[in-house]
């Protein structure tokens, strides 16, 4: 499976000019590829390789287009194609999603190669701290070497960006051969199994009656406002304007990189400490666009939360499970029964066997049946998994997000 590596990358004025040059001319070869793609008719619009082969003609009417590499250039065409793939499943899906916009200078902000023979790694720098790496057409530049840096050959494609504050990032992908095997379902023991309900008063709850809180941001929120405020008093395009705008950049990136670190180590934690996961497969763009909760969702990152369970799942052999959440919250865990109850309502209490308990401990009960069954493992006799549903309530739990930053999983 595929392995994204990222690295912080210092380059000189001369490489980074010369990079942010080709960035710029590869989002003016973009747009044009786009208007050429709506242009045609509707019923003979050119293929990625059709736009290949017309990126020659276009070097030659426009000689700018030739000065980067033309192999970064085909890239730029291919992720177009790749886009619209997205676009017309997501059509597919009953979404309203509407065409390719061009994108404005600073927009485009990164350049990839998937050809080996494109870039080169010296690991012999003579500072173990730091690798160099040289791209085509663009030069070399110092990479932090905080994990180990693969050679040249074991990279499949490297991508350099340039983040909004200024700051250049390389992310490398390579190939992961030896990935851990899934333990056999039959072999797994019942507290090996988890199931994982997601919240907002709490970001996570599990079956072991587990909460992990949401994070406090509101200090990181309340500064990012108060640079936005300046920004806003800045004369647009100007220099003031230009090193405030990052000043807001940097707020955001802080506020972006702590969820992105809470989720990280929460989501190893989960696929490291268990051998089954079981979690909601939640539709999260239709929950932001009706829910007034919407901003408490958003900074949750659902979907990018799920993405990282999904693909550490795969890194450390765990099986996971998503699940339709529909019903988890009525459905007793133990006879079945749903009883309809408000979100005010915190306690399941079923009217057909008696039992009480957490609603959201409920929940996560639900949501791992619904896993074991779609995994072929949910109740049956000669699967241990069966009983990996508690008889009991445990006292729950309740997790502050900043123990998860600080230490790295819920229980450190």
């Amino acid at each position: 499976m595929k392995h994204t590596l990222r690295f912080r990358t210092y380059l000189s004025d001369d490489v980074a000019s010369e990079a942010w040059r080709h960035i710029d001319i590869l989002r003016q070869i973009r747009n044009h590829a786009i208007r050429d793609y709506y242009n045609s008719d509707y019923n003979d619009r050119p293929s990625a390789y059709d736009q290949h082969d017309k990126l020659t003609e276009w070097t030659g009417r426009w000689p700018t287009f030739a000065e980067p590499s033309q192999h970064a250039a085909q890239q730029a065409i291919r992720q177009i194609h790749s886009d619209l793939k997205t676009l017309q499943e997501r059509r597919n899906e009953g979404y309203d999603v509407g065409r390719l916009q061009w994108q404005g200078k600073g927009e485009f902000r990164s350049v990839s190669y998937n050809q080996s023979r494109r870039w080169n790694v010296d690991h012999n720098t003579g500072d173990d701290r730091f690798v160099r790496l040289r791209l085509e057409k663009i030069g070399w530049f110092n990479i932090r070497a905080e994990r180990d840096v693969p050679p040249a050959d074991g990279i499949d494609e490297v991508i350099l960006k340039q983040e909004t504050t200024g700051e250049w990032y390389v992310s490398l992908v390579t190939t992961v051969e030896d990935t851990p095997e899934k333990p056999q379902l039959s072999e797994i023991e019942p507290e090996n199994c988890v199931g994982v309900d997601l919240g907002i008063t709490s970001y996570i709850h599990t079956t072991e009656n587990l909460s992990v809180d949401t994070l406090d941001l509101s200090e990181e929120y309340d500064r990012y406002a108060r640079e936005q405020r300046k920004l806003d008093r800045k004369e647009h395009g100007s220099a003031n304007w230009e090193k405030q705008r990052r000043k807001v950049a940097q707020a955001k990136r802080t506020i972006k990189r702590k969820v992105r670190d809470f989720q990280h180590k929460l989501t190893t934690w989960l696929v490291t400490e268990y051998d089954v996961v079981a979690v909601e497969d939640l539709d999260v763009k239709p929950m932001l666009e009706t829910s007034q909760n919407a901003k408490n969702k958003q900074d949750a990152a659902w979907g990018r939360f799920l993405d990282l369970l999904e693909y550490k799942a795969g890194l450390h052999g765990t099986h996971l499970k998503k699940v339709n959440p529909e019903g988890t919250t009525k459905e007793c865990a133990v006879c079945g029964v749903e009883t309809a109850k408000p979100i005010w309502v915190r306690e399941h209490s079923c009217p057909a066997c008696g039992h009480t308990e957490d609603r959201d401990l409920n929940a996560t009960k639900n949501i791992l049946n619904r896993g074991l069954r779609q995994l072929g493992a949910g109740r049956s006799e000669s699967t241990p998994v069966q009983t990996a549903l508690p008889t009991f309530t445990p006292q729950r739990e309740a997790v502050d997000a900043k123990r998860v930053i600080e230490a790295g999983s819920p229980r450190a």
